[in-house]
């Protein structure tokens, strides 16, 4: 029995992209040791954060390799399933399970309990995998220059965003569902002149409610301190000002792991969120230009693995599945380090990989567990079971 169990465990291994859990452990691993840096002196010594980290990357090892042996066109055949899993899930929140942290009611779980799922997370696949048989469906029943068949589409992408957003208040995972939206349009075909439109659209849109006072009042604050550092460096612009000093001042090499001046501070206020929002300013501070030259690159070859598995994908909607993963990670990576630069808002977007949230990691290695599925199928069938 324990020869066919280890067998069954091997072939599974086999079967699966290897090269893209390892370049997902390797980005993890390196978190993991950041992560530990940044809890060492603020929460004395405590292990609990990287513990925590270390649990959902075994949880999340399973289910890479446990979906890596799902067939993503036979669950896009279930679309109305999904898309009542996807609503359903996120409406989880506005029962007793919804926990509100900095205003966001994102989260589901109980107060105190460590692993606590964020759905935002989780309806990113189910979402991709969703949008992409969408995608393909209309590309060849109705062609994709239509103007109806960009409003489709476009209207699924604008409900998951407006729908999150309603419930949460969170924006930056809502942001995700749009950004997702453009690449994998851009890829399957679509009409460039109804994305045009569109972004142009949703840019007039955002002008409009900044002018008309329609957004959510810190969000004014929030645009404003990017604009111009010095507006309310005491409030809104605080947390970014002090990631900014933690990233200057490491220089080339840094000032050495477990060394940061602000890293290491035993007030919280020295380094707001360091172990999440902020984890790419405790690198920078701690291990210098090079350590975050390092993470950049790993999320480079992260994103890269996804598009040659998208290039070399069995069928259109695998390829647009890979895509869709792969924009979700440039999306959260831009945005997070964009923050930490003082370049874009706070939107509460993590590192991927990198920053501290068990589910977080779960929720990752569970979407390249499903495009590590599509690398599979993507060769001859003699090769699978090789």
């Amino acid at each position: 029995m324990r020869r066919r169990g280890s067998g069954v465990l091997i072939d599974l291994m086999r079967q699966s992209d290897l090269v893209l859990f390892a370049l997902c452990s390797l980005a993890t691993f390196y978190g993991m040791l950041l992560i530990l840096s940044a809890t060492h002196t603020v929460y004395h010594g405590s292990l609990r954060y990287v513990a925590v980290q270390g649990v959902g990357y075994v949880l999340g090892t399973a289910l890479y390799f446990l979906l890596s042996q799902i067939d993503v066109a036979e669950a896009g055949e279930k679309w109305k399933w999904l898309f009542a899993f996807n609503a359903g899930f996120i409406l989880l929140l506005l029962t007793p399970l919804g926990l509100t942290r900095n205003g966001n009611r994102a989260w589901l779980g109980f107060d105190g309990f460590p692993l606590q799922l964020q759905p935002a997370e989780v309806v990113k696949i189910t979402f991709i995998v969703l949008l992409a048989w969408q995608l393909v469906w209309l590309r060849e029943e109705r062609g994709l220059s239509r103007f109806t068949s960009a409003v489709q589409p476009a209207a699924h992408a604008l409900f998951m965003f407006s729908l999150y957003y309603a419930v949460s208040r969170d924006a930056g995972s809502g942001l995700v569902y749009l950004f997702v939206f453009v690449c994998m349009a851009f890829a399957a075909g679509m009409a460039a002149r109804w994305l045009l439109l569109g972004v142009g659209g949703a840019a007039a849109g955002l002008a409009a409610a900044w002018w008309f006072r329609l957004l959510r009042g810190d969000w004014y604050k929030r645009l404003a301190v990017v604009f111009d550092h010095e507006y309310d460096p005491l409030g809104k612009g605080w947390q970014q000002t002090r990631g900014m000093l933690a990233l200057g001042s490491g220089g080339w090499t840094g000032q050495g792991l477990f060394r940061g001046t602000l890293t290491q501070s035993p007030y919280r206020s020295s380094l707001p969120e360091r172990q999440t929002d902020y984890i790419f300013c405790v690198c920078g501070e701690e291990l210098g230009f090079l350590g975050c030259a390092l993470v950049i690159l790993l999320l480079l070859a992260i994103v890269v693995r996804c598009l040659l598995v998208a290039r070399d994908a069995r069928t259109p909607m695998e390829g647009l599945v890979c895509v869709g993963m792969a924009a979700m990670l440039i999306f959260q990576t831009v945005m997070n380090i964009g923050m930490c630069l003082f370049l874009l808002p706070v939107v509460g977007l993590t590192l991927p990989f990198f920053s501290y949230g068990g589910t977080s990691v779960m929720t990752l290695f569970a979407a390249m567990g499903v495009v590590s599925g599509i690398k599979k199928r993507s060769r001859p069938e003699w090769l699978m079971n090789t």
